[in-house]
């Protein structure tokens, strides 16, 4: 099937996409974000999990954590073209969320038949879910997992680098078993989990380590491998969208700065060594969200070139996020190093993004293996 006309995002998508902006940007400016998540700059604090509930209650509302459930299960069912444009408003807000873990859970249990139906209707019902797939080590191959599961089904073992993990009321588990490697729905609150919290940089997510200490668990697919292979694709061009959302609110705040800031009785922007690097920035980012909803438009319709144009756009995410990180930084001057400034909170969110899920040269490499095959 030849590509859609405009990566098929149509009507439906671009007001999902213009809904959103108005909602974070009438909710969630940067100064409240600020307040939310930046309160202790003690560097040796306890991580924290600050989120607004309340505007999440109105997310779900909305019926955003429910888009890519399928219609049969009582989802929207819309296309990842219309997903990955809401998820480049949340991060361009840098909203603190389950959204994004909640949704790469959604499409794990969408590649698990008929067996993940149960566990799709409660994600359509407003239950939050997350991903609890590496080992300690960070693979993101499910198979390596440190999770067993016994012949009760009963879960023990660790998990590790599970996002958002203290604002999921569920977990999806991959776990070794006696017939093979299962995914396994687990309440987060059930008898026998530890949810430890990491200290990460990223002030705007949470990230833990799970413990699971012979835990009972419903088994949702006894193919994990073929499930979360289906669903990479779209977990890889979500995150990209976040992280092309992030870059432009960067790329705007930073040129807002540097045409107003005076030196040598011009703004900072009237000089070369300032304008050019944004201009380099603009150009990447416009390069980055081309692949992204390329990608989408791919796991959407053309599934044959999903793989390949998912590992193109988390590639040029990754990039992405350091050039305009590097840059935003850089050009509010002094004042970019400090606290106060917003711009360290999307830097750092930036820089766990662009390592969450495999970083630029990971995914060239996956990228290189499936064109040209294994490298001597």
């Amino acid at each position: 099937m030849a590509q859609a006309d405009n990566f098929g995002f149509g009507e439906e998508a671009s007001l999902l996409k213009a809904s959103a902006r108005k909602f974070f940007t009438d909710n969630f400016p940067s100064s409240t974000l600020h307040q939310l998540v930046a309160t202790d700059p003690t560097p040796e604090r306890m991580s924290d999990c600050a989120w607004e509930r309340s505007l999440w209650q109105q997310m779900v509302d909305l019926g955003w954590s429910m888009l890519a459930v399928p219609e049969s299960a009582g989802g929207l069912g819309m296309p990842l073209v219309a997903v990955a444009g809401l998820v480049e408003e949340q991060g361009r807000a840098a909203f603190p969320s389950p959204l994004l873990a909640t949704l790469s859970s959604t499409y794990v249990l969408a590649g698990c038949g008929e067996s993940g139906r149960a566990a799709l209707e409660e994600i359509a019902g407003g239950r939050t879910a997350t991903l609890a797939l590496s080992n300690r080590q960070g693979s993101w191959n499910c198979a390596d997992t440190a999770v067993r599961s016994d012949e009760r089904g009963r879960l023990s073992g660790t998990a590790w680098y599970v996002q958002d993990a203290r604002k999921a009321d569920s977990l999806l588990v991959c776990a070794h078993s006696a017939s093979g490697l299962g995914l396994f729905w687990v309440a987060a609150d059930a008898p026998g989990v530890c949810i430890a919290p990491d200290a990460i940089v990223d002030l705007t997510r949470d990230q833990a380590h799970i413990e699971f200490d012979n835990v009972a668990a419903f088994e949702v697919s006894g193919n994990a491998l073929a499930a979360v292979s289906q669903a990479m694709p779209a977990i890889w061009t979500l995150l990209a969208a976040d992280i092309v959302g992030a870059a432009e609110w960067q790329l705007q705040t930073t040129v807002d700065y540097v045409s107003t800031r005076q030196q040598f009785d011009h703004p900072l922007g009237f000089f070369q060594a300032v304008k050019h690097p944004l201009v380099d920035v603009m150009v990447q980012i416009d390069q980055s969200k081309s692949l992204v909803y390329s990608a989408a438009s791919a796991f959407d319709s053309e599934p044959e070139r999903a793989l390949q144009d998912a590992h193109m756009a988390k590639a040029s995410a990754s990039e992405t996020a350091a050039f305009a990180s590097g840059r935003s930084v850089q050009c509010h001057g002094g004042i970019g190093f400090t606290w106060e400034c917003f711009a360290h909170l999307y830097f750092k969110r930036q820089k766990h993004s662009q390592l969450l899920w495999g970083d630029a040269a990971w995914h060239r490499a996956r990228l290189a293996q499936l064109l040209i095959g294994e490298v001597a």
